[in-house]
C-alpha cells in the first residue's frame, strides 16, 4: 500500500506519545530537525538530543538549548524552554571542536518519561556526513525506553562504488555484507544492513517498531530503483520493518509504502 505525503508525523507514523530514535546515515540530524517543526507546528512539546555529537550550530536549530552537564539548574531550564517554546535541544557540554557532546542513553530516558515531554527525538549515531553507515561495536547508542526506531540511508550511493566516501565505517560494512572495496554497492547488499542483526537496528528494543528511511530521492533519475529497494527491505523477516518512507527530506517529499494484511498473508501493495 502506497501513500504520498508531504506529513512526516503521518509517514513516520508517529503517535500522540513517542520515544523516536534516528540511525543510520544519509540526514539524520536535518531528519530531526524536519520532525521537529512538524511536532512543534502540531503544538506537540518536544526534545531534541543525541547519544553521540552534533555541530553546535545544527543544535541552534531549536529554540531554546540546554546543556544538562554545564548548568546546576538544567532541569528546570529544560521545563522552563518547553513552556516557553515547546522545543528545548539538550546536550551534555560543549566541545571544543565545535560540537556538543550527547547524553547518556539513561539520562534520555529519564527526559522522556518526564509528563511534561510529548516526544524526545534522538540522534543514536554518527555516519559523517556519509549516506551509508554500518555501525561498530559501541553503536548504536538507542535509550530503552525507544518507541520508534528509524534507520536511514541516503540513495545517492545506489550502485556507487564501495569506498569509505560512501560508507562509514566500511570494515563492519564489509563483515555485514560480504561486499568488497570497489564492488558496486548494489540493492541486494543494502538491504542486507537493515536485516542483520550487526546493522542499523542492533540494540533496538524489542518493543519499539521499526521503520527504514530511504532519504534524498530527488538525487535519482526516478524511484523505481528506490521504490525495489524498499520492496526488498519490506520481504525481509530479518528486518521486521512494516513501513519504508521514501523520499527527500530537503524536498519533503515523502512516498510511504507499507504492508497490507490481507487474511493470514502480509504482501506488498
Amino acid at each position: 500500500m502506497e501513500t504520498i505525503t508531504k506529513d512526516l508525523i503521518s509517514a513516520l507514523g508517529i503517535g500522540a506519545r513517542e520515544h523516536v530514535a534516528l540511525v543510520g546515515g544519509g540526514g539524520k540530524t536535518t531528519l530531526m530537525f524536519a520532525l521537529a517543526e512538524e511536532l512543534l507546528q502540531a503544538g506537540r512539546k518536544l526534545i531534541t538530543t543525541t547519544t553521540t555529537k552534533v555541530r553546535r550550530q545544527e543544535a541552534a536549530n531549536a529554540p531554546f538549548e540546554v546543556s544538562a552537564f554545564s548548568d546546576p539548574a538544567w532541569h528546570q531550564k529544560v521545563k522552563q524552554g518547553l513552556q516557553k517554546h515547546g522545543h528545548v535541544f539538550v546536550a551534555r557540554h560543549p566541545l571544543d571542536s565545535g560540537k556538543v557532546a550527547g547524553i547518556s542513553p539513561e539520562l534520555a530516558d529519564e527526559l522522556y518519561l518526564d509528563t511534561v515531554v510529548d516526544h524526545l527525538v534522538i540522534e543514536a549515531d554518527g555516519a559523517a556526513g556519509r549516506p551509508v553507515k554500518a555501525p561498530a561495536e559501541h553503536e548504536p547508542v538507542v535509550p530503552s525506553s525507544a518507541t520508534l526506531v528509524v534507520a536511514m540511508m541516503g540513495l545517492e550511493a545506489i550502485e556507487k562504488s564501495f569506498d569509505e566516501t560512501i560508507v562509514f565505517r566500511p570494515g563492519q560494512f564489509e563483515k555485514i555484507t560480504g561486499l568488497g572495496r570497489g564492488e558496486k554497492l548494489t540493492r541486494d547488499c543494502l538491504v542486507r544492513i537493515f536485516e542483520s542483526p550487526e546493522g542499523l537496528f542492533k540494540g533496538t528494543p524489542v518493543s519499539a517498531r521499526r521503520v527504514a528511511f530511504l532519504n534524498k530521492a530527488d538525487l535519482l533519475p526516478d524511484d523505481q530503483v528506490a521504490r525495489d529497494l524498499a520492496g526488498r527491505i519490506l520481504r525481509s523477516q530479518a528486518a521486521s520493518v512494516d513501513r519504508v518512507v521514501v523520499g527527500s527530506v530537503l524536498k519533503n517529499e515523502y512516498l510511504l509504502i507499507r504492508k497490507k494484511h490481507e487474511g493470514n498473508i502480509f504482501k506488498n501493495c
